[in-house]
Protein backbone atom coordinates (compact mmCIF):
# COMPACT_ATOMS: atom_id res chain seq x y z
CA UNK A 1 0.00 0.00 0.00
CA UNK A 2 1.46 3.35 -1.00
CA UNK A 3 1.79 6.24 1.43
CA UNK A 4 -0.93 8.20 -0.40
CA UNK A 5 -3.30 5.20 -0.26
CA UNK A 6 -2.68 4.87 3.50
CA UNK A 7 -3.39 8.58 4.01
CA UNK A 8 -6.61 8.34 1.98
CA UNK A 9 -7.64 5.25 3.93
CA UNK A 10 -6.96 7.04 7.21
CA UNK A 11 -9.02 10.05 6.11
CA UNK A 12 -11.92 7.86 5.00
CA UNK A 13 -11.80 5.96 8.28
CA UNK A 14 -11.66 9.14 10.36
CA UNK A 15 -14.56 10.66 8.44
CA UNK A 16 -16.65 7.52 8.89
CA UNK A 17 -15.99 7.50 12.62
CA UNK A 18 -16.97 11.12 13.08
CA UNK A 19 -20.07 10.76 10.92
CA UNK A 20 -21.31 7.65 12.67
CA UNK A 21 -21.64 9.32 16.11
CA UNK A 22 -22.75 5.97 17.48
CA UNK A 23 -20.96 2.85 18.58
CA UNK A 24 -19.96 1.02 15.43
CA UNK A 25 -17.41 -1.56 14.45
CA UNK A 26 -15.19 1.34 13.31
CA UNK A 27 -15.34 3.03 16.71
CA UNK A 28 -14.71 -0.30 18.40
CA UNK A 29 -11.62 -0.77 16.29
CA UNK A 30 -10.45 2.72 17.23
CA UNK A 31 -9.65 1.94 20.83
CA UNK A 32 -12.15 -0.35 22.46
CA UNK A 33 -11.08 -3.73 23.69
CA UNK A 34 -14.41 -5.36 22.91
CA UNK A 35 -16.77 -5.05 19.94
CA UNK A 36 -19.84 -2.97 20.77
CA UNK A 37 -18.06 -0.90 23.42
CA UNK A 38 -17.16 2.72 22.83
CA UNK A 39 -13.47 3.57 22.80
CA UNK A 40 -11.79 5.42 25.62
CA UNK A 41 -11.20 8.39 23.31
CA UNK A 42 -14.94 8.63 22.69
CA UNK A 43 -15.61 8.71 26.42
CA UNK A 44 -12.79 11.21 27.02
CA UNK A 45 -14.38 13.48 24.40
CA UNK A 46 -17.53 13.71 26.54
CA UNK A 47 -15.58 15.90 28.99
CA UNK A 48 -14.54 18.13 26.10
CA UNK A 49 -18.20 18.58 25.21
CA UNK A 50 -19.08 19.38 28.82
CA UNK A 51 -16.18 21.87 29.05
CA UNK A 52 -17.36 23.51 25.81
CA UNK A 53 -20.85 23.78 27.32
CA UNK A 54 -19.30 25.67 30.26
CA UNK A 55 -17.77 28.17 27.85
CA UNK A 56 -21.23 29.06 26.51
CA UNK A 57 -21.96 30.67 29.89
CA UNK A 58 -25.47 29.18 29.75
CA UNK A 59 -26.39 26.94 32.72
CA UNK A 60 -29.22 25.36 30.71
CA UNK A 61 -26.75 24.21 28.03
CA UNK A 62 -24.54 22.67 30.72
CA UNK A 63 -27.53 21.00 32.41
CA UNK A 64 -28.47 19.44 29.06
CA UNK A 65 -25.36 17.24 29.42
CA UNK A 66 -26.90 15.60 32.53
CA UNK A 67 -29.59 12.91 32.73
CA UNK A 68 -32.93 13.88 34.29
CA UNK A 69 -32.11 11.80 37.37
CA UNK A 70 -28.44 12.80 37.59
CA UNK A 71 -26.65 13.45 40.86
CA UNK A 72 -24.13 16.29 41.02
CA UNK A 73 -21.74 16.62 43.97
CA UNK A 74 -20.16 19.92 42.88
CA UNK A 75 -16.71 21.35 43.50
CA UNK A 76 -17.57 24.69 45.03
CA UNK A 77 -20.85 23.97 46.82
CA UNK A 78 -21.74 21.71 49.73
CA UNK A 79 -25.25 21.13 48.39
CA UNK A 80 -25.99 17.85 46.58
CA UNK A 81 -27.92 18.49 43.35
CA UNK A 82 -30.37 15.74 42.36
CA UNK A 83 -32.58 17.36 39.74
CA UNK A 84 -32.28 19.66 36.75
CA UNK A 85 -33.33 22.76 38.70
CA UNK A 86 -30.58 22.15 41.26
CA UNK A 87 -27.98 21.52 38.56
CA UNK A 88 -28.99 24.69 36.70
CA UNK A 89 -28.84 26.64 40.00
CA UNK A 90 -25.31 25.42 40.69
CA UNK A 91 -24.08 26.31 37.22
CA UNK A 92 -25.71 29.76 37.35
CA UNK A 93 -23.26 30.52 40.18
CA UNK A 94 -20.29 28.50 38.93
CA UNK A 95 -20.39 30.01 35.45
CA UNK A 96 -20.05 33.52 36.90
CA UNK A 97 -16.37 32.63 37.39
CA UNK A 98 -15.94 31.86 33.67
CA UNK A 99 -14.49 28.42 34.39
CA UNK A 100 -12.13 26.75 31.99
CA UNK A 101 -11.36 23.13 32.84
CA UNK A 102 -8.31 21.09 31.98
CA UNK A 103 -7.73 17.45 32.78
CA UNK A 104 -4.49 16.70 34.58
CA UNK A 105 -4.92 12.96 35.04
CA UNK A 106 -7.66 10.70 33.72
CA UNK A 107 -8.64 7.05 34.03
CA UNK A 108 -11.48 5.73 31.89
CA UNK A 109 -13.29 2.47 32.47
CA UNK A 110 -15.71 1.50 29.71
CA UNK A 111 -18.18 -0.81 31.42
CA UNK A 112 -20.26 -1.80 28.40
CA UNK A 113 -21.74 -0.29 25.25
CA UNK A 114 -23.95 2.04 27.28
CA UNK A 115 -21.96 3.01 30.37
CA UNK A 116 -18.54 4.29 31.31
CA UNK A 117 -16.70 6.01 34.13
CA UNK A 118 -14.12 8.78 33.73
CA UNK A 119 -12.23 9.66 36.91
CA UNK A 120 -9.12 11.62 37.74
CA UNK A 121 -7.90 15.12 38.50
CA UNK A 122 -8.70 18.36 36.73
CA UNK A 123 -8.00 22.04 37.26
CA UNK A 124 -10.32 24.97 36.73
CA UNK A 125 -9.19 28.48 36.08
CA UNK A 126 -11.81 30.79 37.59
CA UNK A 127 -12.03 34.55 37.13
CA UNK A 128 -13.37 36.80 39.89
CA UNK A 129 -16.16 38.77 38.20
CA UNK A 130 -15.42 41.89 40.29
CA UNK A 131 -11.62 42.06 40.23
CA UNK A 132 -10.76 40.00 37.14
CA UNK A 133 -8.26 38.08 39.26
CA UNK A 134 -7.76 34.48 38.19
CA UNK A 135 -7.31 31.50 40.48
CA UNK A 136 -6.84 27.82 39.77
CA UNK A 137 -8.76 25.16 41.67
CA UNK A 138 -7.53 21.57 41.39
CA UNK A 139 -10.14 18.92 42.07
CA UNK A 140 -10.70 15.20 41.92
CA UNK A 141 -13.55 14.19 39.63
CA UNK A 142 -15.71 11.26 38.67
CA UNK A 143 -18.16 11.27 35.77
CA UNK A 144 -20.42 8.31 35.29
CA UNK A 145 -21.93 8.29 31.81
CA UNK A 146 -24.84 6.31 30.43
CA UNK A 147 -26.12 6.22 26.90
CA UNK A 148 -29.81 7.12 27.05
CA UNK A 149 -32.00 7.54 24.01
CA UNK A 150 -28.89 7.31 21.85
CA UNK A 151 -27.12 10.17 23.70
CA UNK A 152 -24.40 10.03 26.34
CA UNK A 153 -25.57 11.69 29.55
CA UNK A 154 -23.87 12.33 32.86
CA UNK A 155 -25.72 10.33 35.53
CA UNK A 156 -23.28 10.98 38.39
CA UNK A 157 -20.74 13.75 38.68
CA UNK A 158 -18.60 14.13 41.78
CA UNK A 159 -16.01 16.86 42.01
CA UNK A 160 -14.12 17.84 45.16
CA UNK A 161 -11.26 20.25 45.67
CA UNK A 162 -7.95 18.60 46.44
CA UNK A 163 -7.66 18.33 50.24
CA UNK A 164 -3.94 19.12 50.27
CA UNK A 165 -4.16 21.94 47.71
Amino acid sequence: MTRMTRIRAALVTATALVTAATVTAGVSAAGSEEPGKPGKRQIAALFDGWNAALRTGDPEVVADRYAKDAVLLPTVSNKVRTDRAGIVDYFEHFLAGKPVGKKIETHINVLDGNSAIDTGVYAFTLTDHETGEKRVVEARYTYEYEKRGGQWKIVNHHSSAMPEG
